[in-house]
């Protein structure tokens, strides 16, 4: 009887809400036929072509079994894989035609909604910007060959640059996205040499040749004179409407070259990024540059000497796509991740090297570590809180390693860290991430930096000092600039950018359309610095010292004044805001207490019964303030430091 109501369920047309309210009704009826609900639960699932939405879920979970069976990574060798990254300047379509590949290769519907499909974290969603590198394998036929291309997009602002340079360690070429209609802008000549430094293959890829105002042809002539590569190895699409975007596969394939690697050199891989799992502990991201392992191996990691047992290997396709029977094996050449019971944030270095144990191998050059430019205090707001907001910081530091994490106390804050940081963005984007993901809530501290180009006013105001000039054509500029690092972390960048927007033309040497900017570290100079004070009702603020020239001590000091007034909400008294410079206070504001009428009784009479009120009152407010604490917002430690120039 069960198996004709099973078949007369999977050939009949049924609603899904009609399948499930049957279901329900047989379950009661029959409570011992649990083997045979699960026969008849999967033949019913195989057999419906559409669900509702609170089936989706399974839906995907069947269709990605459905695909693990058909892909057999054993029948794609080393010299049909292709590994490369997508690189380019902020806002040039890098994420758009990540997208488009995507599509075309099938790892993804084609939808309207498929929108920066590879920026997964809320806080790239929200600000509309990729911070994080992400992974995804595609497999593309060319010539009725099938071949395995592994993409990495990247970010394009310069705080990022790190997560550049480690996805071209796990590369063999680039593709190198230029606007048609910016042309080459400052992370564009940043990237490009990073690639030209790994040696990499780099396909130049002029985007957004739909604008109006796009101009391929002078784009092409900037990249053949700044990089040397000819103008007919551009390729020119728009990876909005998806025009010319198959000329990029077919690129990928012909131009760059498969990794060099053998199936019969003991297995080696490179961790060269890596998340945190709640219930299965670390991601690695793994870059296979020899041999092969499986499912069931030991592995050991050359940072620590431990050994591992694999749990679990696969491809990102671009969410994780656990494979099975042959494709338990991953082999040289190939990317993917890879997890392996590694339970402590400690045990998952970016840039170990991961071999079997009865194969040891000498360990991968590894990564170059990122040179902290900003440093910040960071302290939980409840000191009850600490231990977890360390265990969210050593989680996301394992996810962005460029963050440098020393232990640090204050007399005011309590105990927490200090972190460095490549960048102002890149430190709000690190504390934005820790409140999204991990639910914390912290006071980070105004940023310093460590002591041992557009505007010629903006510059001036900044200490710049001019050291090279390059034309790169008769619409655009390449300076070089000498600066203290202190004049530029902090909103030099977001200044420059506001002085270009919206401006098609200016004189030359004032302003230039599509201004940009990049800088790195120049070393050590010698400098007439002092140490300015803020306080507070005559107390120091020891997170808001700073170290400034003294030139600038006196309108750096009465502008920091000014903007705490404005961020320090009103008190039953009155605080006094100064900047000082040892015992001489250069700059003071004034935030007026709260005040109660109290001669709102008083309807004439005697003038001594209205002073000796107001007295009263005075005597008050001089007690409170003697012993009220001033309560500093924690957004104020980072709006006192911007500035704005006049």
């Amino acid at each position: 009887m069960l198996g004709s109501l099973v078949k007369r369920w999977c050939e009949t047309p049924l609603t899904v809400s009609r399948y499930i309210l049957l279901f329900k009704l047989h379950k009661r009826k029959s409570r011992n036929y649990s083997l045979s609900y699960s026969v008849l639960r999967h033949r019913w699932m195989k057999r419906q072509s559409a669900f509702s939405n609170n089936f989706k879920l399974q839906s995907s979970n069947l269709s990605i079994q459905t695909d693990k069976e058909v892909i057999d990574l054993s029948k794609v060798p080393v010299d049909r894989i292709r590994n490369f990254c997508i690189i380019a300047h902020i806002d040039h379509g890098k994420s758009t035609l990540a997208d488009r590949l995507l599509e075309m290769t099938g790892a993804i519907a084609k939808t309207d909604k498929n929108k920066q499909v590879l920026d997964k974290l809320q806080v790239e969603r929200e600000r509309g910007i990729t911070v994080k590198a992400q992974t995804a394998s595609l497999f593309y036929t060319h010539q009725d060959q099938q071949y395995l291309l592994n993409l990495i997009d990247t970010p394009g602002h310069v705080d990022f640059s790190y997560e550049v340079s480690r996805s071209i360690s796990a590369c063999q070429g680039v593709l190198l996205i230029v606007d048609g209609n910016q042309g080459i802008q400052a992370q564009t000549v940043a990237n490009f040499y990073l690639a030209f430094e790994a040696q990499l293959t780099i396909i130049p890829v002029i985007n957004k040749i739909d604008l109006k105002n796009a101009d391929p042809e002078r784009v092409e002539s900037q990249i053949e004179k700044v990089f040397d590569i000819p103008g007919e190895d551009c390729i020119r699409i728009s990876a909005k409407l998806g025009t010319n975007v198959e000329k990029v596969l077919q690129a990928v394939v012909e131009r760059i070259p498969p990794p060099v690697a053998s199936l019969d050199d003991p297995f080696k891989a490179l961790v060269f990024d890596s998340n945190f799992d709640h219930y299965r502990g670390v991601v690695a991201n793994i870059a296979v540059f020899g041999g092969k392992v499986k499912k069931g191996d030991k592995i050991v990691s050359a940072h620590l000497g431990k050994a591992y047992e694999v749990n679990e290997l696969g491809l990102l396709r671009p969410e994780e796509h656990p494979t099975q029977k042959l494709l338990l094996l991953r082999f040289a050449g190939q990317v993917g991740y890879l997890i392996a019971g590694m339970k402590d944030v400690k045990e998952a270095q970016i840039g170990d090297t991961l071999f079997l144990q009865e194969q040891p191998v000498e360990a991968l050059p590894g990564f170059k570590p990122a040179k902290a430019m900003v440093f910040a205090g960071m302290y939980p707001v409840d000191q009850s809180e600490y231990t977890g907001l360390r265990s969210a910081i050593d989680r996301l530091t394992l996810n962005d390693s460029s963050v440098t994490v020393q232990r640090d106390s204050s007399l005011a804050l309590g105990a927490g860290w200090r972190l460095g940081f490549l960048g102002l963005l890149h430190m709000e984007v690190f504390n934005q991430r820790l409140e999204q993901e991990y639910n914390a809530s912290v006071i980070v501290t105004a940023p310093t930096v460590p002591y041992i180009l557009s505007s010629s006013k903006l510059i001036k105001n900044r200490r710049g000092i001019q050291k090279n000039m390059v034309y790169v054509d008769d619409q655009r500029v390449m300076m070089k600039y000498l600066f203290p690092l202190n004049e530029i972390v902090v909103d030099f960048y977001d200044l420059l950018k506001s002085l270009s927007s919206g401006y098609a033309r200016r004189r030359l040497g004032d302003i230039i359309k599509g201004k940009n900017f990049d800088y790195e570290n120049a070393g050590y100079q010698a400098a007439d610095l002092i140490k300015m004070d803020i306080l507070l009702n005559g107390r120091p603020v020891e997170e808001l010292t700073t170290i400034i020239h003294r030139e600038r001590a006196y309108s750096t000091g009465k502008a920091m004044c000014e903007r705490l007034k404005d961020s320090i909400p009103r008190q039953m008294f009155e605080i006094a805001v100064q900047a000082a410079i040892g015992t001489r206070v250069i700059a003071r504001e004034t935030i007026k207490a709260y005040r109660k009428n109290v001669l709102a009784k008083c309807y004439g009479g005697d003038i001594t019964r209205k002073m000796k009120l107001l007295k009263k009152q005075a005597e008050g407010k001089k007690k409170m303030r003697r012993i009220g604490n001033v309560e500093v917002p924690k957004d104020a430690f980072i709006n006192v430091l911007k500035r704005t120039e006049k």
